[in-house]
């Protein structure tokens, strides 16, 4: 049986990606995320800046389990985009382009980012 040389599907989730990987498209994901949640932020803010109502129900929409929640997830996604964005900006300067580092690098952006988010929203940073 002679070897088939057409392309084969592969997929893309069923692959085990290299931490450096999984890094770079969780940050591309961020940047996409931050993009669509600036007119949503920009609403919230003009809300708790419009009258001391306003400031009100947008304290209101926030200290709830689901406001905590979205504020949990906000602060992952950009705490993520922030440390990996360094990271990039590392690795331009030729800053720990070694495999071991780079691999290092990828995964402190990578578990920093949600411990900087529990500790951002519990009040601790």
């Amino acid at each position: 049986m002679p070897h088939d040389a057409r392309p084969r599907f592969l997929n893309l989730l069923l692959i085990r990606q290299p931490i450096g990987a999984v890094t770079s498209i969780l940050h591309r994901l961020t940047g996409v995320l931050l993009f669509l949640l600036l007119p949503l932020a920009a609403w919230l803010l003009e809300l708790s800046l419009r009258d001391p109502a306003g400031y009100a129900r947008a304290a209101g929409w926030l200290e709830g389990p689901a406001g905590q929640a979205a504020l949990l997830v906000l602060a992952w996604i950009v705490f993520h985009h922030l440390f990996a964005g360094i990271r990039f900006l590392l690795l331009d300067l030729d800053l720990g382009m070694e495999r071991t580092s780079a691999r290092r690098m990828a995964w402190v952006a990578t578990l920093a980012a949600p411990l900087a988010a529990l500790l951002f929203v519990g009040g601790l940073l």
